[in-house]
């Protein structure tokens, strides 16, 4: 049975998914049936969900392919020209305007070379996802996101088959496909597992923001109250109102992947005393051991070292470790902190610790 929490993490991509056009490239002939025949039930379910879809042949025999989209309830139509004509964009543009996915066949290149790329641009797709009989290893295990401008930086650290589909997955970014996801297409059930995490399976060469933080928004206070709820019942953090974070909306961070929120941080400035609480520190249960919550806090630190802050302090009862082992932070007092902190703190009755550091 599926978890509250991903079924959760699929609904919120359904919206993002709608009307957006999938490329979807399978090495039909070198995979195994079963991995074929799961792909392409998920991608009826993608279709029911309003994805508009292109499935390019890179081998096996095209026709077979056909009659299995047709047998899985794929709203299927076969393109009359190969990718390589310039007029396939038009006839696949048509066949997708008026409701259909489109089959085309894709055997004469390589699953992302020039003619690919083209073909894709012109029809204005979403992503390029390719289901091939190897995958991209870094340091021999997924990377699950890179950015286009790290690909070549990384490509000595996977093998060469891995660096060719690499450098040419960035190469698509660079020219206008916002994201390549590079499948093993082996796997059964990759396609969802891909799609519908934030993290992934495979690997996802972006061109845009895919993973990054910015300031709270009016509209992630209910997404923030929800995810940092669970702490606050576990006394790890204060409790918070929906009218307390709107009044300091501005001290607020966001870490979001793929637009969605995952971690949140605060920075709380006490600018007659010098100083700055990083406060209201959260990431999402699934996706916690990734170093996000050490990327927030360096975020609000940079923010504070712009702002001519010399020193922040952590209060905490039960990240002693994470403050002082990972972050660099000393163990501090309670003397140490702003006197309206202090007398808050006080007021509180909570045993939390305080940590400090000095920003250089």
């Amino acid at each position: 049975m599926a978890q509250q929490s991903d079924v959760r993490e699929v609904l919120q991509y359904i919206p993002q998914f709608r009307g957006k056009i999938f490329f979807v490239l399978i090495e039909a002939g070198l995979l195994p049936e079963p991995a074929v025949a799961e792909t392409l039930l998920d991608l009826a379910v993608l279709e029911d969900l309003g994805v508009k879809l292109v499935l390019g042949v890179l081998g096996g025999d095209l026709k077979d392919l056909y009659d299995w989209t047709l047998e899985c309830e794929i709203m299927a139509a076969r393109v009359s020209r190969p990718i390589t004509d310039p007029l396939a964009v038009r006839e696949v543009l048509e066949i997708l305007g008026r409701g259909q996915s489109a089959v085309i066949d894709a055997s004469a290149t390589g699953p992302l070379d020039i003619p690919v790329v083209d073909f894709a641009k012109g029809i204005g797709v979403a992503k390029i996802i390719t289901l091939l009989e190897e995958a991209i290893l870094i340091d021999g295990a997924p990377a699950h996101a890179i950015r286009a401008a790290d690909a070549e930086a990384l490509a000595s650290r996977t093998d060469v088959a891995g660096a060719a589909l690499l450098r040419a997955a960035a190469a698509a970014c660079n020219r206008g496909v916002p994201r390549v996801h590079v499948l093993n297409g082996r796997q059964q059930g990759v396609l969802v597992d891909e799609l519908f995490s934030n993290e992934g399976v495979g690997t996802m060469v972006h061109a845009d923001s895919y993973r990054l933080i910015r300031k709270l928004r009016e509209e992630d206070i209910p997404e923030l109250l929800g995810m940092i709820g669970r702490s606050v019942r576990r006394t790890k953090l204060v409790e918070r109102t929906y009218e307390d974070i709107q009044s300091r909306i501005a001290d607020f961070y966001v870490m979001a992947i793929d637009d969605n929120v995952v971690g949140c941080v605060a920075l709380h400035e006490y600018p007659d005393e010098h100083c700055a609480e990083v406060a209201c520190l959260y990431v999402k249960q699934a996706h916690e051991g990734r170093g996000y919550g050490i990327e927030l806090v360096r975020h609000v630190e940079e923010v504070a070292r712009e702002r001519g802050i010399p020193r922040v302090f952590a209060l905490s009862n039960r990240a002693a470790n994470f403050f002082t082992g990972k972050l660099g932070y000393d163990p501090a007092t309670v003397e140490d902190l702003p006197k309206s902190r202090r007398a808050q703190f006080e007021a509180s009755g909570r045993d939390s610790l305080v940590f400090s550091l000095r920003l250089g």
